[in-house]
């Protein structure tokens, strides 16, 4: 008789679109939707959203208007919508408008904060009017300044406020002079830079001023403008999206038309097109639209999330993104980006910052509410809720050899369940091959009704033993095959499991 052999496959490596399945190590995943590559290993599902307000962004018109801005300042929310500016705190309070008649938005709004004279400040820029200036306690000042047009970009820079993308003047940028607010002039320290591209973006990392434009992407050093200097980082590359652009991981990430650079992996290679870091999903970032797009950090998961919504009027659970989660792979130990497919949330607009010193993720909707992220089990939508659909597909595994037939008798899942564990898998042989016997789906499942050992605030009835770390489910299957792919739909509204890791137990046959 056969000995049993075992295989264990730890999890890790991120959805892979680029391998063919033989290619890939068995922890990489061939689907991963609304599963995030963990920090801690392996791929979990991930949180959901909670309305930050239960009460709607107003708007002046009376047609619907989707939030143009998400922005944590002064421990509250300021939210754009309709050409005006409200501002709440998170529950069931009323919201406040704060500016108004900033006319009918085109885009989204932009915003920096700075502290110039000891006062906290937020600068917010339209694209459809001036600028605007508003202060801890909420009073604003309009920046009117000879010269300011309804610019789309800012960013502050060595006690400098920079604007960019006048639609008049797509290729300049336009400054203020050091810790002014309201003065372009020349003999005060203001001025006017022009490159030759169309402007899509700037963004401050460390003493740099990086301008992203369609095509090229140019960096800005010195102090004030006695000293400013500009040179180009790449004229062989340039930005999709200006809200692609994030400051992560030590590092400025954004869109490019290949895929999503580093910026220091730009200026190093030279505009190598090895410089991208999402080769492994490159396929996705051809789906990518330019409608709406829109980005976030979590600090606290060392993650970068992009959305891309393809229209005002496609459906939410067909909205999707992208999670990229920076790690070790298990199998290398190279520090590397692992991604997943996010599907089922349209985001208008975001924010990711602090509120009483928690880590605060935000976005807009485009029903017109402020949503909480990281927050919940479950996607909450004006008046309903969905349970979120996560789906992890292996590759089709040969077990070292593919003219082997195999026969399995177990699999043993690691997971972390956090709570009730309800999903199902299946095990799909020889690709899925109709003229092969497909077991029928298994439970995956954990009951949430034994206290945690050795924890004293555990109550009996809603803890589960063993969840500090990680459980092991074993489970008799059946079927053979030259290869097999393992396959886990969870769309319960449960404690989110995180999977580590499996060992599958099988005998060799015959050889084909």
């Amino acid at each position: 008789m056969a000995a049993t052999q075992p295989s264990v496959v730890s999890l890790g490596g991120g959805l892979i679109l680029n391998k063919d399945v033989f290619s890939m190590s068995p922890g990489e995943a061939l689907q991963l939707s609304n599963f995030e590559p963990d920090i801690e290993g392996g791929y979990k599902k991930i949180l959901g959203t909670t309305k930050y307000n239960t009460n709607i962004v107003p708007q002046v018109a009376a047609s619907s208007e989707r939030v143009v801005m998400s922005a944590i300042f002064n421990n509250v929310v300021l939210a754009a919508r309709g050409g005006s500016i409200h501002r709440a705190a998170t529950g069931t309070g009323s919201w406040t408008s704060t500016i108004t008649s900033l006319g009918t938005p085109t885009r989204d709004y932009e915003f920096r904060e700075f502290n110039f004279d000891g006062t906290d400040k937020i600068v917010i820029t339209t694209g459809t009017s001036s600028p605007q200036i508003l202060n801890s306690s909420f009073s604003n000042s309009v920046v009117n300044a000879t010269g300011t047009a309804n610019f789309k970009f800012v960013e502050v820079f060595k006690n400098h406020i920079f604007f960019a993308g006048d639609a008049s003047n797509k290729q300049s940028i336009s400054f203020m002079g050091p810790s002014l607010t309201n003065d372009f002039t020349i003999g005060n320290g203001g001025g006017t830079i022009k490159v030759d591209t169309e402007i899509v973006g700037i963004k401050t990392f460390r003493d740099t001023l990086f301008i992203f434009g369609k095509d090229k992407i140019f960096k800005l050093t010195g102090t004030s403008s006695s000293d400013f200097a500009i040179q180009a980082v790449t004229r062989k590359i340039g930005c999709i999206d200006g809200g692609s652009i994030q400051e992560f991981a030590g590092d400025i990430i954004f869109l490019a038309p290949d895929g999503l650079r580093t910026i220091a992996g730009t200026d190093r290679i030279d505009d190598i097109e090895l410089g991208t870091i999402s080769k492994q999903i490159q396929t996705r970032i051809a789906d990518i639209t330019t409608h709406n797009i829109s980005s976030y950090i979590i600090r606290g998961k060392s993650q970068y999330r992009l959305f891309y919504p393809t229209s005002l009027g496609q459906p939410e659970a067909s909205a999707k993104g992208i999670v990229a989660t920076i790690k070790a792979n298990p199998n290398s130990g190279e520090i590397g980006f692992e991604y997943g497919d996010l599907k089922g949330l349209k985001v208008s607009s975001t924010d990711s910052g602090f509120i009483s010193g928690l880590e605060t993720i935000i976005t807009g909707g485009y029903d017109g509410y402020i949503y909480l992220n990281e927050s919940g089990n479950v996607y909450t939508q004006a008046s309903t809720t969905t349970n979120i659909l996560a789906f992890y597909r292996s590759p089709d595994m040969t077990m070292g050899d593919p003219g082997i037939r195999k026969s399995f008798q177990r699999i043993l899942w690691n997971y972390e369940p956090n709570g009730t564990v309800s999903s199902t898998f299946n095990l799909e042989y020889d690709f899925n091959d109709d003229e092969v016997p497909q077991p029928n789906a298994y439970n995956l499942t954990v009951g949430g009704n034994i206290a945690q050992y050795g924890f004293a605030e555990s109550a009996y009835g809603t803890a589960v033993y063993g969840s500090g770390g990680s459980n092991l489910q074993r489970q008799s299957v059946e079927g053979s095959g030259f290869t097999i792919a393992t396959k886990i739909i969870d769309s319960s509204s449960n404690n989110p499991i995180a999977l580590k890791g499996f060992e599958l137990e099988f005998t060799a046959g015959g050889r084909r």
